[in-house]
């Protein structure tokens, strides 16, 4: 006869929640490796708890997984100079021909992993607000509690995150503003032109840069403009081509022998970059599938 106590049936029915708990943290984190971690807390969180006391389990345990990520998210914001283990999601990269029809397949099929790449953009509260309500329909009373904030406090967060993931979701002719933008910022870049990089970037840009040593973020326009953004877009690049990016503009340098120098991709807001993400690893470099050097 199978044994239905009550240790078993909680163990059931945190294993029938796993996939959805991994998903919001997931989301959240955007490294598999930290979600698999916040789930095993939840889970411990669990079993010393009195599980008569919970009401409904999936919405403790998905408040749960939303406080723990949320401490990650600040913890990640406290030491920005740190390196992760994860690197940033896989990266899918398409020449920008003018957006021609053909490319909306291509962007349909980066639709998942753009969103990534925008969440790094947004505040950690403004990142939980979005993802428990708009991908996972958590009542913003809850995310409220989960944020130590009113429930109209946590929709202005969920608002103010929809409109910076909705600015990277326009139509062609406004993708073309978007390039000029990055055009802009490349153009002030090389030119150490720190006034210029300032104008077209958002106050709090974030600078993500895959290395061969790990993931370096730096936080803020003066810091990005006052060094990293312009010593990445410099550097030994020959030559370079304007690419998207999981359907973000971006672009691709390689050196004078052909090999890749790097490649960029931009998170844009209005219009000024919100987020720069940066791969210069080599090996990582070398395994992408990147368009050939014109």
């Amino acid at each position: 006869m199978p044994d239905a106590s009550p240790t078993n049936l909680v163990t059931e029915m945190f294993e029938a929640q796993r996939d959805r708990l991994r998903a919001v943290a997931y989301r959240m984190l955007g490294s598999h490796a930290d979600a698999e971690d916040v789930v095993q807390e939840a889970w411990l969180r669990l079993s010393r708890q009195d599980t008569a006391t919970i009401h409904n389990l999936a919405g403790w345990l998905t408040t749960v997984v939303g406080r723990i990520s949320l401490d990650v998210l600040r913890s990640r914001q406290a030491r920005p100079e740190a390196s992760y283990d994860d690197r940033l999601p896989e990266l899918v990269v398409t020449v920008d021909d003018s957006l021609a029809p053909e490319d909306d397949v291509a962007l349909a099929d980066s639709v998942g992993l753009a969103l990534l790449v925008v969440l790094e953009s947004l505040r950690p509260s403004e990142r939980l607000a979005f993802v428990l309500h708009d991908l996972f329909a958590v009542p913003f009373d809850e995310i409220g509690q989960i944020l130590g904030k009113s429930a109209d406090a946590a929709k202005m967060l969920a608002s103010r995150a929809r409109r910076k993931v909705q600015a990277t979701e326009r139509p062609a002719a406004a993708r073309r503003e978007q390039r000029e933008v990055v055009q802009a910022f490349l153009a002030a870049a090389r030119r150490g032109d720190f006034e210029g990089l300032l104008r077209v970037l958002d106050p709090e840009v974030k600078l993500t840069v895959d290395t061969a040593d790990g993931v370096i973020v730096a936080l803020g326009a003066t810091k990005v403009a006052s060094g990293a953004a312009t010593r990445v877009a410099g550097g030994t690049a020959a030559r370079g081509l304007a690419v998207l990016v999981n359907g973000l503009p971006g672009f691709v340098s390689w050196r004078e022998d052909g090999t890749p120098f790097s490649l960029m991709s931009f998170t844009i807001a209005g219009d000024r970059i919100a987020g720069i993400a940066v791969v210069i690893d080599p090996a990582r470099l070398a395994s992408m599938d990147l368009p050939e050097p014109e």
